[in-house]
């Protein structure tokens, strides 16, 4: 009796677990379905944004055979950028300065300089009063050791047509001379000053050997002959060493170009121009 109320406590409980095991719950199938969107699924993985694709023009073209116009889809070609003209580096001008240019002149000054005549290249020509504006970039006056005066200038622009172009170009030739590492220099004329210090030495030794000479034309004069030519042996000797010494703090010679004069400038890069 007891296993049969076992048994059928058993099957009661075994039909409800099956009841319970295929009791799906369609609810959330379907919200899914409901709420579905394939088109809005591509389109939010196609994140990456494609190019711009080229204007498509409408192009005539006459047909040989009937004789009648029909139209063509093409794309026009990229414009070129003909651009400006270059002017090489290394490419030389003859000016002449608009102002006088000495060691005087401040750093941070203004120079200009214009072309006398026409410059005509293979491809642009410059006109001729055609302006290049440069700047003092170093300066100073004479200097002990016979050192000269200096003006460094760097050009730093061109007015061609109206407009400003830049440039960077140095002065190879100044008053119709040829200058090194763009320095205009006042002469330095150490040897001449050492020379020129020793002037009083020799004019002195002269007179001196003349006087000897007379002394030793008389006799009662003979005896006093070798002390004038002692005495100015002794000074031109005195004066020898010294003269490089004087010469040594001694200033060289100034910068002063006056205006109108030739130059020549030399570009150190490309420059472009219209």
């Amino acid at each position: 009796m007891l296993k049969n109320v076992f048994f059928t406590l058993f099957l009661i409980h075994f039909v409800t677990l099956s009841c319970h095991a295929f009791d799906l719950d369609m609810t959330v199938d379907d919200e899914i379905r409901k709420n579905y969107n394939p088109t809005k699924l591509i389109k939010d993985t196609n994140t990456e944004e494609l190019p711009e694709l080229p204007d498509i023009l409408q192009k005539e073209v006459k047909n040989t055979q009937s004789n009648q116009i029909v139209k063509q889809s093409y794309t026009p070609p990229p414009v070129q950028n003909i651009g400006s003209v270059k002017i090489k580096d290394g490419t030389s001008f003859n000016v002449v300065n608009s102002s006088k240019i000495s060691d005087w002149l401040s750093k941070g000054t203004t120079v200009k300089f214009t072309t006398k005549n026409a410059i005509q290249k293979k491809n642009y020509t410059i006109p001729a009063g055609t302006v290049f504006s440069g700047e003092v970039l170093e300066s100073h006056r004479p200097q002990i050791t016979c050192n000269g005066g200096l003006v460094v200038i760097r050009i730093r622009s061109m007015i061609y047509k109206g407009r400003t172009i830049p440039l960077n170009a140095y002065v190879t030739r100044a008053d119709s001379k040829k200058i090194f590492l763009n320095n205009i220099k006042g002469e330095r004329n150490y040897l001449k000053t050492m020379w020129k210090k020793g002037n009083w030495g020799r004019t002195l030794f002269g007179r001196m050997l003349n006087l000897t000479v007379s002394l030793g034309g008389d006799g009662a004069t003979l005896l006093l002959s070798p002390f004038p030519f002692a005495y100015g042996t002794i000074c031109l000797g005195v004066n020898t060493l010294v003269s490089p010494i004087t010469a040594f703090f001694s200033k060289g010679g100034h910068v002063s170009i006056p205006a109108g004069s030739d130059f020549r400038i030399k570009l150190l890069d490309d420059a472009y121009i219209d």
